[in-house]
């Protein structure tokens, strides 16, 4: 006997999905943190040697690697990813009339 589960199409954005106040900042973050993981990876960083580089405690380093992403400010997160070498642009343009404003993270 298998009971059903009821299954719902997400929304695109998990932080929406389950209900957080600021889902596009919350997705915005996590798409930085993910890119921050690739850099440190990338560079052979240890968690110690990466958080001396950002200046901050590798132990906070290791929450926010693990998604714990409401220490830090989308501004902080920002600052940490020039501080990686990379250069961050923010470009503000018209949306289509198909769908909602939306924030999204281009990496290049």
């Amino acid at each position: 006997m298998s009971k059903e589960i009821p299954v719902h199409r997400g929304s695109g954005n998990v932080f929406a999905d389950l209900g957080f106040d600021d889902p596009e900042e919350m997705r915005l973050r996590a798409d930085l943190v993910q890119q921050m993981r690739e850099i440190i990876e990338r560079r052979k960083l240890t968690q110690v040697a990466a958080a001396e580089l950002l200046e901050i405690r590798q132990p906070d380093l290791s929450a926010l690697l693990r998604g714990r992403l409401t220490k830090y400010s989308l501004e902080r997160l920002l600052k940490f990813m020039t501080i990686l070498d990379r250069d961050v642009k923010i470009v503000v343009q018209a949306k289509p009339r198909h769908r909602p404003a939306r924030i999204t993270l281009a990496v290049s």
